[in-house]
């Protein structure tokens, strides 16, 4: 079985290459030439954009074939003051450059839209922000030429003090969802609200592939055994292009349990691939530790010399 690691959005090896820098509406409307502010935001956009093809280049220099992008890239896009900016028109040339250098090196990328993204809302107002803002990274997909195809990662959503109900929402929602931003989506389970099975019971019934965050489990579970939903979690990427995608945390202490660490414990990190080797030819692991790439690279510091273990390159190795 082949593994293949990918970290979050920044790096902390690389210097000065933040693709999340900011602009409240606050600073915005301080600005009093109103086309001036709108030239400010379009430059943070396009900085943004150009750290983040750094970032890319830091990844292929590094065998690194896997990254989650950062959602932030452009500050106050879809806000309601500002629905007459077209935000994709001065990103062309900047997206472009990306989508030129993913051709020449070809790496996995995806999004985890912020957590107001909330696809099973009561409320028609929080889903209509909710899909401008899945428009917006599709837009953001389509400008590097990425295929959109499952590139998003949701939760859930809440659980508006009746699980079952919510559930129910999501179904009645995803019925205004357009086609093309439904392609989008992959859902994962979380660490406070909805659980493995209740996740897998929406994937199976929508057509949607389920990332399964390991820490997310061991922290909000109802039964400790995942293993034998595993095969079933494999089955909702039957029809995906992509191999199977999970998420690999570690606590940050006992008290802290919910709470990333800077790294990823190798030992619980091997006993889920131990667990899982036969069932699918390769599998990406996107690691969600404080310490981003120097996690990963810390990561296959720590397996390389473990019994079974075949590395590939700087961040891939077989599971024998």
């Amino acid at each position: 079985m082949i593994v293949k690691l990918g970290y979050v959005a920044m790096s902390v090896e690389l210097q000065n290459a933040s693709p999340s820098q900011t602009m409240t509406f606050a600073q915005f409307s301080k600005i009093k030439d109103r086309d001036a502010a709108i030239r400010k935001l379009e430059r943070i956009a396009e900085s943004n954009i150009e750290n983040c093809l750094r970032l890319l280049k830091h990844n292929a220099g590094n065998q690194i074939h896997f990254f989650r992008l950062s959602s932030r890239l452009i500050p106050l896009a879809n806000h309601e003051e500002l629905l007459d900016w077209d935000f994709m028109k001065p990103l062309k040339e900047p997206l472009k450059r990306i989508a030129d250098y993913l051709k020449e090196h070809p790496m996995r990328i995806d999004f985890h839209p912020d957590h107001f993204v909330v696809l099973n809302t009561p409320n028609k107002e929080i889903l209509s922000n909710a899909l401008k803002t899945l428009v917006m990274h599709k837009k953001l997909l389509k400008g590097m030429e990425i295929d959109t195809e499952h590139r998003c990662v949701l939760h859930i959503g809440g659980g508006y003090e009746d699980k079952e109900m919510a559930l129910e929402q999501f179904i009645h929602n995803w019925g205004y969802i357009p086609p093309s931003i439904q392609k989008m989506i992959m859902l994962e389970n979380d660490d406070t609200t909805f659980t493995l099975k209740e996740t897998l019971y929406l994937c199976e019934k929508l057509g949607i592939p389920m990332i399964f965050d390991y820490h997310h489990h061991l922290a909000n579970h109802e039964e400790v055994e995942w293993l034998e939903d595993w095969e079933r979690i494999v089955t909702t990427w039957r029809e995906s292009p992509l191999p199977v995608k999970m998420h690999i945390s570690s606590p940050r202490s006992e008290k802290e349990f919910r709470a990333h660490a800077d790294f990823v414990n190798p030992d619980m990190f091997l006993e889920f691939l131990n667990s899982v080797k036969g069932t699918v030819p390769e599998i990406h692991c996107m690691i969600e530790a404080k310490q981003k790439d120097a996690a990963l690279f810390q990561l296959m510091e720590d397996v390389r010399n473990r019994k079974g273990i075949n590395v590939i390159d700087q961040s891939s190795f077989v599971v024998e």
